[in-house]
């Protein structure tokens, strides 16, 4: 939200004085409150644009992880495509939020069936009593206070923020003025296979900040079972805490730049999504701890799946707004997993409709997989 030495927010107009030979600009600024300058007393004036300012936080505790599609798809002559990622945040309440200092995170290992070092001799994550979660190689974060609408939704391109689907049919289009992407070569991050310049239509305001910290030059995002994490980091901003070294932790004790975690306090996290491997069931490993997730979903990658949150059909067929709005019968569940509440909620989104999901901190009841990601539309 910018501010201007003069916000002009309502036309200026011009008004005759009382004595009908000067004339005067009234200028209404963005507090309802107004200004009279003479005409007479101004040569010219001056846009000046301030950094953004800050909005107090609301709701925090209602915005919720919505999709995740991080598994890529088949390109047309049937090769494997993974540039193509996103998370979907969302509002879950009837409120507007507000959030500073948003973060996005991946805990180590990246992929769920990896050999995880991080377990004691009693089967425990050695970091659970310590109260944190480890992120690998380092953070994304928003730069400026996220709003959310009631009941609406933040599109976060991981990589690929164009239209995909110029050359890959089963891809998704990222060319939307409403999208945010993580992007930001000055953190090093120049892979041009990731982060090709974005889709004009994306703002530059809306392009994440990162804080990496590890070798390479592409933030590695499991192409088939991340555990992510969505935080508010406390008491600073994001990049300042990153840069402490007393946050510093690395994966498996191995103390190595390809191993270098952040330690983000388990308190921080807003919400966390444990996804597992389809193919992999008899290796794949927690890497959250119960109080953030006490489960998984599975996820079959390079099918153009996604995993998607199931619907509260008790809280969204309560609301009062949706009477006649909702879609039932939904089919886009994958491998035997779906909604169980056959609520279909794109299409009733479409409708008019508001959705509440579910939020019970577990996986296995929260999410299911999809046949394809919701951006690519029924």
């Amino acid at each position: 939200m910018k501010r201007t030495i003069l916000t002009l927010l309502a036309a200026a107009v011009m008004t005759l004085s009382a004595s009908a030979q000067n004339w005067k600009m009234v200028i209404t600024k963005s507090d309802g409150t107004t200004m009279e300058l003479p005409t007479a007393d101004i040569d010219n004036i001056t846009y000046v644009e301030t950094a953004p300012e800050t909005l107090p936080d609301q709701n925090v505790d209602q915005v919720i992880i919505k999709e995740i599609y991080n598994g890529g798809c088949l390109t047309d002559d049937g090769a494997k495509y993974q540039f193509d990622k996103c998370i979907i945040l969302y509002n879950n309440c009837g409120e507007q939020a507000v959030i500073n200092n948003l973060c996005i995170g991946q805990v180590s290992p990246s992929n769920s069936y990896a050999n995880n070092k991080n377990y004691d001799e009693q089967g425990n994550l050695t970091y659970e009593s310590e109260g944190f979660h480890p992120i690998w190689q380092g953070l994304w974060y928003f730069p400026n206070s996220l709003v959310i609408a009631p009941y609406s939704q933040v599109v976060v391109n991981v990589c690929g923020a164009i239209d995909n689907t110029q050359t890959v049919s089963q891809s998704v289009n990222y060319a939307n003025s409403d999208y945010y992407t993580m992007y930001d070569p000055e953190s090093g991050l120049t892979n041009s296979s990731y982060y090709p310049t974005p889709a004009s239509e994306i703002p530059t305001s809306h392009y994440l900040k990162c804080k990496f910290l590890a070798l390479g030059n592409a933030w590695a995002y499991s192409v088939n079972s991340p555990a992510t994490l969505l935080f508010q980091v406390q008491g600073t901003d994001p990049s300042t805490w990153a840069e402490n070294a007393d946050n510093t932790w690395y994966d498996g004790g191995t103390v190595s730049a390809a191993m270098i975690c952040l330690k983000v306090p388990t308190e921080w996290i807003l919400d966390g999504v444990e996804v597992y491997a389809a193919g992999k069931m008899d290796d794949n490993k927690k890497r959250l701890t119960a109080e953030v997730d006490g489960g998984y979903v599975k996820l079959t990658n390079y099918l153009g799946h996604a995993v998607y949150r199931n619907v509260d059909k008790e809280a969204t067929e309560a609301l009062a707004e949706n009477a006649g709005k909702l879609v039932y019968g939904y089919t886009l569940g994958a491998d035997g997993d779906t909604d169980p509440s056959g609520i279909d909620a794109e299409a009733s989104m479409k409708n008019g409709a508001h959705i509440v999901y579910l939020d019970n901190n577990n996986s296995s009841l929260d999410f299911h997989e999809r046949q394809k990601c919701s951006l690519r539309g029924e």
